[in-house]
């Protein structure tokens, strides 16, 4: 139809004119693209590699095996659940497989960086089960001490780790202590770091995780979708019964086929280097947001805080709303202690995995805060600012040629 190819179109033109800046998007290698628009997509495939419930699955068998070897040896477990069409269904699968309805979650708030499968109110997570919050140090760092004691209080069936705004490195070992302590299971959400911790920039969830979910798009850079991952058989089989009949069918076999073309690319030396650039560009933008005045986070990964009342006197929505004026996005983002609703916020969230996938450079990075912190600060008008994005997005490469 000419009309969706009319759009198709339009949005490769926004993608290649703008700056991306969310943490929770990047862009895929054509190979990726491929697989995810192949003749796969045809192919109905209900159960796993050797106990399909439709014939000729021999082919698709292939394919999900080999993304589990890939996946497997890429994050260093030894068993996984290709499956899951996105990292919140994962997180569900996840839950049901080694949870009843009812029983206790320890987590982060989504204002302290968590995310809404963690617990939200508006959530699947909160209405199937209790949960329980541990928080963070008044300097943004997880409270270890506290959640400790909020574990022998209210002794949780799951403690989770991973978040979806959580700028700094995860001490995976000490929360597994507490987990142990308390006779929980410890589940990490790494849908946010996957591609730090597969470039060996951050601390693996394992062997300390019981369980691990994740998307594989974000910093892994492949097609949207989720998996999970563990070391135990006993829960793997429980994570499969959960996925699929309980609560998933036929799995997107195309997309499981991007998968493991990501899990490839993921295992290739380049990728590393393209992890510690995500890591120095977010660095570098971040200081320079704060040796402009700003107030902002620190960082020891791909994203960080952004207050834009404190310092910009704008609301994060608002924020949003005014860089897309200089083709500039990114999202509004709950802060600690936000005083604000989650559809408003004192703030945004900045990354710099999908830039730095097109070539942004650490002084890229610092031109984008110096834009950013001018056109909200009201020293740089619109055309001035538009004239310096376009002089950035001139040496970037085209999003289709990725």
């Amino acid at each position: 139809m000419e009309k969706i190819k009319q759009l198709v179109e339009k949005e490769l033109n926004r993608q290649n004119h703008g700056l991306e800046l969310i943490a929770s998007e990047n862009f895929t290698s054509r190979e990726v693209r491929e697989l995810c628009g192949s003749i796969l997509t045809n192919k109905y495939a209900e159960g796993f590699p050797g106990k399909r419930y439709y014939g000729g699955c021999h082919v698709i068998d292939e394919i999900e095996n080999l993304a589990i070897e890939l996946v497997t040896q890429l994050f260093g477990c030894r068993y996984a659940n290709v499956q899951p069409h996105s990292g919140s269904s994962a997180n569900m699968i996840a839950y049901a497989a080694v949870l009843n309805p009812g029983d206790t979650i320890l987590s982060l708030s989504l204002n302290e960086g968590g995310h809404l499968t963690h617990g939200s109110p508006v959530s699947f997570s909160s209405r199937y089960y209790k949960i329980v919050h541990y928080h963070l140090h008044a300097d943004g760092h997880i409270d270890y001490e506290g959640l400790a004691e909020i574990a022998k209080t209210c002794k949780p069936q799951l403690i989770l780790a991973g978040f979806s705004s959580y700028p700094y490195t995860i001490d995976f070992a000490k929360i597994k202590q507490v987990a142990h302590a308390v006779g929980a299971l410890f589940m990490v959400d790494m849908a946010h770091i996957a591609g730090l911790i597969a470039a060996g920039v951050h601390p693996s969830p394992f062997p300390h995780a019981d369980i691990v979910t994740s998307t594989t798009h974000k910093t892994l850079r492949g097609p949207r979708g989720g998996i999970i991952l563990t070391n135990s058989e006993d829960v793997i089989k429980k994570i499969n019964f959960a996925c699929f009949p309980g609560h998933q069918g036929g799995p997107l076999e195309n997309i499981i086929a991007g998968k493991a073309q990501c899990f490839y690319e993921a295992l290739q030396p380049e990728y590393k280097i393209y992890i510690q650039a995500v890591v120095k560009n977010t660095k570098a933008c971040a200081d320079e947001f704060a040796r402009l005045g700003a107030v902002v986070s620190g960082t020891d990964t791909h994203l960080f805080l952004l207050n834009t009342k404190r310092s910009y006197q704008i609301t994060g929505i608002d924020a949003q709303h005014k860089v897309e004026e200089i083709w500039i996005t990114l999202n509004k983002n709950m802060l600690p202690d936000d005083e604000e609703k989650p559809g408003v916020t004192s703030g945004v969230r900045l990354g710099f995995a999908a830039l730095t996938t097109r070539g942004m450079t650490e002084t890229g990075a610092k031109e984008v805060a110096r834009i950013i912190d001018g056109y909200l600060s009201k020293k740089l008008n619109k055309e001035e600012a538009q004239q310096r994005v376009e002089a950035l997005l001139s040496t970037l490469k085209d999003v289709s040629q990725l």
